[in-house]
């Protein structure tokens, strides 16, 4: 695992797109920071800018360098899911403009799975995780789903768990600062 993640890593510092094993399902990956690789993701998977991706995070210091105000329930909905739980939290920072959604929020996931952690703590960064798929097309559930132009597309294609079949995507649940929750996906 660690030859991996140092492959992957050296990809992502260089620009690079990577196809990669998430908690969820398999993902399409970079920097969070960077607006030119995150560019690539978006014309890789035919999808307009205006469709926000999730960004994936290993813990609070992470948290807490693109978002300013995360609202203490945040934590509490992180602390009680069983599942993978994504969360839409408002004005993120740090982060290329071009993933940050219409209204000014942005969607984060802290990962557990051990090779998104350990990535994610090689980089000291965010990393984009979409979907494994053209846009429009349904999830693969497995690595040998993935639409081969998805395969030929990435600059560096993660070899782990390629036998694995994905678990469901997350929840969803979007969260203002003024507290107000609302279930996005289930």
């Amino acid at each position: 695992m660690n030859e991996e993640i140092i492959k992957a890593y050296e990809v992502i510092k260089e620009g690079g797109i990577i196809l990669y094993p998430t908690d969820t399902v398999w993902g399409i990956g970079c920097d969070a920071t960077n607006p030119e690789a995150v560019a690539k993701i978006y014309k890789l998977k035919q999808r307009a800018e205006t469709q926000s991706m999730i960004v994936l995070m290993n813990g609070e210091k992470m948290m807490y360098n693109v978002f300013k105000n995360i609202p203490e329930v945040a934590w509490q909905i992180l602390d009680l899911s069983k599942k993978p739980t994504t969360l839409i939290l408002d004005e993120p920072r740090n982060v290329a403009p071009n993933i940050i959604a219409a209204d000014n929020s942005l969607a984060v996931r802290l990962v557990k799975e051990p090779f998104c952690f350990k990535l994610l703590e090689r980089m000291k960064k965010p990393l984009v995780s979409t979907s494994a798929n053209i846009s429009g097309q349904p999830t693969p559930i497995g690595f040998k789903d993935i639409n081969p132009e998805i395969v030929k597309g990435v600059d560096y294609v993660v070899n782990l768990y390629h036998d694995r079949i994905a678990g469901k995507p997350s929840t969803i649940i979007k969260l203002t600062n003024d507290s107000q929750v609302k279930v996005i996906r289930k």
